[in-house]
């Protein structure tokens, strides 16, 4: 059983920058990927950033492309996601989620929320 516990987010202003945390406890850290996903209101939820694993290259939507950068301290338990130049679409929920080797969502953390105002 794992669980994550996300910090970070809140209300920020379009441009600004931001890091959210999900930092793991329960099972063992190196043998899974930890993804974010985000969900606007009335949207469906979609896949933002995942962790490259086994060598591959982190995943980055095409709307978060070069702003967004997942990252990873082993020591920490703890994923982050750094936000940079912050658009209103950014607004959303944010949650993150482990990925096992067979690629399955298991475990997911609470969401925090993000608001962009401009």
């Amino acid at each position: 059983q794992v669980q994550l516990v996300q910090s970070g987010g809140g209300l920020v202003r379009v441009g600004d920058s931001l890091r959210l945390s999900c930092v793991a406890s329960g099972g063992t850290f190196s043998t899974y990927a930890i993804d974010w996903f985000r969900q606007a209101p009335g949207q469906a939820r979609e896949l933002v950033a995942a962790e490259g694993w086994g060598g591959g290259r982190a995943y980055y939507a095409d709307s978060v492309k070069g702003r967004f950068t997942i990252s990873r301290v082993n020591a920490r338990n703890t994923v982050y996601l750094e936000i940079s130049s912050l658009k209103p679409e950014d607004t959303a929920v944010y949650y993150c989620t482990t990925r096992g080797e067979h690629g399955s969502y298991d475990y997911w953390g609470q969401g925090t929320q993000v608001t962009v105002f401009s």
